[in-house]
């Protein structure tokens, strides 16, 4: 329930005329809430106003939408409105504007706002509808922001400097107000339509009064030296995640951008899926890339997440993990190719005891894989929060063999197994054993192989799976029993669900 204040705070909103007319009285304490009610109620006039006059020096979007004593909705676990994030935008842009004419004419301005900090806002990539906006559709619209302030602010600066040659000039030179400038703290995500816009606004960054300071970067399907390019116009200490993905870099692409890493001194996170990695066949040339590559991978001295993911990396793990100066704390290793000996490796290593995450879907975990898995869970059973194992070809016996070292996860919140062709009687199974792990909260699971329309073979590959078709009636059969056994035990705060669209929505910084 909405508190008093917050319900008087939408009453003030819906008068645009009033609020403008009484800024300049409202005391500051109160901006916040009104601004969480100007944004939930899509007032974006007063919302307007009130970013043009915020009297703070930092306005952040996590700290004024997330849930508070005022509201019961916590607006940033919501994707972000178009016309309200386009507004914010524009209040800063119009503030400047404001503080360029003011120091045109030698007026004083008093700074107030200096950092919009706009990281934090949802983004999943899925059900996009027409009053979202994507974190692609931020990164364009700030960056067409900058490019205008910067446009703006060069004509400003002609003008002045006409009138300081012009024949009526002063011959005592006052000194000019001192420069007004705001910081958008952002994270970006380009591809090849929007880099263009993109590298023209960081470009301007150092002298620009708008900013952008990246928090995480994610690039896909960009030739290797625009992404070097990009790289190399962000604020060093700012970024904490670089994510490039589907840019087939190969070894010998990696080799020429992971140096540009080094100088990211707070890059926590390191994403390099889709790659074209393939370390089972290599020439010499191609042996001294993959040396080249760990020596970079070890020069990253707060890296905690590292997702190689779709990378053919038989039997090569301990090359590249076996030199980083500290433990991860996140590693993703899907569809990777792994041997038996990359995972026995893992389990002695120093990353096993502080893993948070580990994904390890499309391994074939039914064969040789089985035993040294199980000895990889046995180690990480103290920290591991989050474990993804889709498509990894276990059947009802492989889980069987898997559930002693599984339920010591004591800690574990998140379980994926789609994909796996398990039976009903399998995820019965899973459930009732899983039940003492109290913090699990989500358990993503298959539909099971007695529930589809047609005989599959056997054992079924993933693309039976995903192609075959799933005889709904049973299915809902199936769900609905699982549902009671989670009510009976009193667990259902767990969530199990075949919904692959919650699995795209947990992040290693959300763990």
């Amino acid at each position: 329930m909405h508190s008093l204040v917050f319900l008087c705070a939408q009453k003030v909103v819906s008068h645009h005329s009033t609020v403008r007319g009484a800024l300049e009285f409202i005391p500051k304490e109160l901006y916040p809430v009104l601004f969480k009610a100007a944004f939930m109620d899509k007032r974006t006039l007063v919302l307007q106003d009130l970013v043009q006059t915020w009297p703070f020096p930092v306005l952040s979007f996590q700290k004024l939408l997330r849930k508070c004593q005022h509201c019961d909705r916590a607006l940033l676990q919501e994707k972000p409105n178009k016309l309200c994030v386009q507004t914010v935008i524009l209040g800063v842009v119009t503030y400047l504007n404001e503080a360029l004419e003011d120091r045109l004419h030698r007026q004083s301005r008093r700074q107030r706002l200096q950092v919009l900090d706009m990281t934090g806002l949802q983004d999943d990539g899925i059900d996009q509808g027409p009053e979202s906006m994507s974190l692609w559709s931020r990164t364009v619209t700030l960056a067409k922001a900058c490019i205008d302030v910067s446009k703006h602010q060069s004509k400003c600066t002609k003008r002045t400097s006409k009138r300081r040659k012009g024949p009526y000039s002063s011959s005592v030179a006052l000194p000019p107000p001192q420069p007004v400038s705001v910081e958008v703290h952002v994270d970006l995500f380009v591809n090849s339509t929007s880099y263009g816009v993109l590298k023209d606004a960081l470009q301007n960054n150092a002298n620009s009064m708008l900013r952008l300071k990246c928090r995480d970067f994610r690039a896909e399907e960009l030739p290797i030296a625009s992404t070097v390019g990009l790289l190399e116009f962000l604020d060093p200490t700012g970024v904490r995640q670089v994510d490039l993905r589907f840019n087939n870099l190969g070894l010998s692409g990696l080799r020429v951008i992971l140096p540009h890493m080094a100088k990211f001194t707070n890059l926590v996170s390191l994403k390099l899926p889709y790659s074209n990695i393939d370390v089972r066949r290599l020439s010499a040339g191609m042996e001294g890339s993959l040396h080249y590559f760990a020596t970079q991978l070890s020069r990253l001295s707060c890296l905690k997440e590292l997702n190689l993911g779709s990378s053919r990396l038989s039997g090569k793990l301990r090359q590249l993990l076996g030199d980083l100066q500290g433990p991860l704390e996140s590693l993703e290793l899907a569809f990777c190719y792994l041997l038996p000996n990359d995972l026995a490796y893992l389990s002695q290593s120093l990353h096993t005891p502080t893993l948070k995450k580990l994904d390890l879907s499309g391994n074939n975990l039914s064969d040789s894989l089985l035993q040294p898995f199980q000895h990889l869970l046995e180690e990480a059973s103290s920290s591991l929060l989050h474990l993804d194992i889709m498509e990894c070809r276990l059947m009802d016996i492989h889980l069987e063999s898997l559930l002693p070292a599984l339920c010591r996860c004591s800690q574990l919140r998140y379980l994926g197994v789609f994909g796996n062709p398990l039976s009903t009687r399998g995820l019965k199974n899973l459930l009732q054993r899983t039940m003492g792990l109290l913090y699990l909260q989500l358990v993503i699971y298959p539909y099971p192989v007695d529930c589809y329309s047609e005989n599959l073979p056997w054992p079924p590959t993933s693309s039976n799976l995903l192609n075959g078709s799933v005889d709904e009636e049973k299915f809902s059969r199936v769900s609905a029993e699982l549902q009671q056994m989670l009510l009976t035990a009193c667990r259902t705060d767990s969530v199990w669900t075949t919904n692959l669209c919650r699995h795209n929505t947990l992040d290693y910084f959300n763990l």
